[in-house]
């Protein structure tokens, strides 16, 4: 006699999960980025969250996190509820971390399922703007092994690409480097244009208003080849300087156990705001080349980066904290 009542329970449960897995997204969707507003992270994710606001019928609301060089925001993430309202945007600093600092409050292959990829772009040495013009990377060599004292080159935390690529440059070429740690490449770059510290380095997206007002130069670019916006800036490897052709990049991930079907969704609405011509313009005019990915593709790229840029950390002879 109990057996076709607790039936019709169980299937009514069955059909309330599948509404609410229909339905979503019924609320905003928040996309936590790590760093501190005004960078190029932040820039990103904002314009991906515009278009996909649009389509998801639902906002999707940036969330700064900083701190920790990107920790605070990235384990937040980790252990936020995993049900397609909270993702995450991750980077090339994600995949060194591992290698960098002994104790990590997440794993990023483990606490995380891949959406898709967003977009990479080369890094930029920037300088003051009155003391060196663009391109100029041989008389800031000169200079720099002539002083008597360290070169000062902000980072966005120890971890980070910047210091990292600050490190790169030292063992390189011999310059002697002092690393300051900032929560991000936009009060970097502000200190940099003031003449508090010597350089940072940072994507187009970071330095740009800086840039464009003559508050900063440019002295080089990492990667294979020059940018199109700054065509006489060489790069590292045109300037003579060895192991500095790599990208930032920038990743969709939300926690783990999100369910496939959301995640597949939040997938295509981030590929189909990457390909909308907005999205492009107001991005690609930032040195960034925007590119989708399957979520098997992605969690490939990521650990072949954290494996990669585990032995650049080794070599370079960086020792965890």
């Amino acid at each position: 006699m109990l057996i076709r009542p607790f039936r019709a329970f169980v299937l009514a449960c069955a059909w309330l999960g599948a509404s609410a897995h229909a339905v979503y997204p019924d609320k905003p969707v928040r996309l936590i980025v790590p760093w501190a507003p005004g960078g190029s992270t932040d820039a990103v994710a904002r314009a991906v969250a515009q278009r996909m606001s649009e389509t998801l019928g639902q906002s999707v609301l940036v969330d700064n996190r900083s701190g920790a060089s990107g920790r605070i925001g990235t384990e937040a993430a980790a252990k936020a509820p995993p049900d397609g309202y909270t993702i995450a945007i991750v980077e090339l600093p994600h995949a060194i971390a591992p290698a960098v600092f002994t104790k990590m409050p997440y794993d990023l292959l483990r606490d995380f399922t891949p959406i898709s990829m967003v977009g990479t772009a080369p890094l930029l040495l920037f300088v003051n703007g009155t003391q060196y013009k663009n391109g100029d990377i041989k008389g800031f060599l000169k200079n720099g092994r002539a002083s008597a004292v360290p070169l000062t080159l902000a980072n966005s935390g120890n971890g980070a690409i910047s210091h990292l690529s600050g490190e790169l440059l030292a063992g390189a070429t011999g310059l002697k480097i002092n690393a300051i740690p900032y929560r991000g490449s936009a009060p970097a770059l502000t200190d940099v244009a003031a003449g508090l510290v010597t350089g940072h380095f940072a994507t187009l997206a970071s330095g740009s208003s800086l840039l464009s007002a003559g508050k900063l130069s440019v002295l080089m670019v990492t990667g294979s080849s020059r940018s199109a916006g700054l065509p006489e800036v060489p790069t590292a490897s045109e300037a003579g300087i060895a192991g500095m052709q790599f990208n930032q990049w920038w990743a969709l991930v939300a926690p783990a156990t999100t369910p496939i079907e959301i995640v597949e969704r939040l997938r295509k609405e981030a590929v189909a705001a990457l390909a909308h011509p907005a999205t492009r313009e107001r991005l690609t005019t930032l040195g960034i080349d925007l590119k989708g990915s399957s979520r098997d593709e992605l969690r490939a790229f990521i650990r072949q980066e954290v494996e990669q840029w585990g032995e650049v950390v080794r070599k370079a002879g960086i020792r965890p904290e």
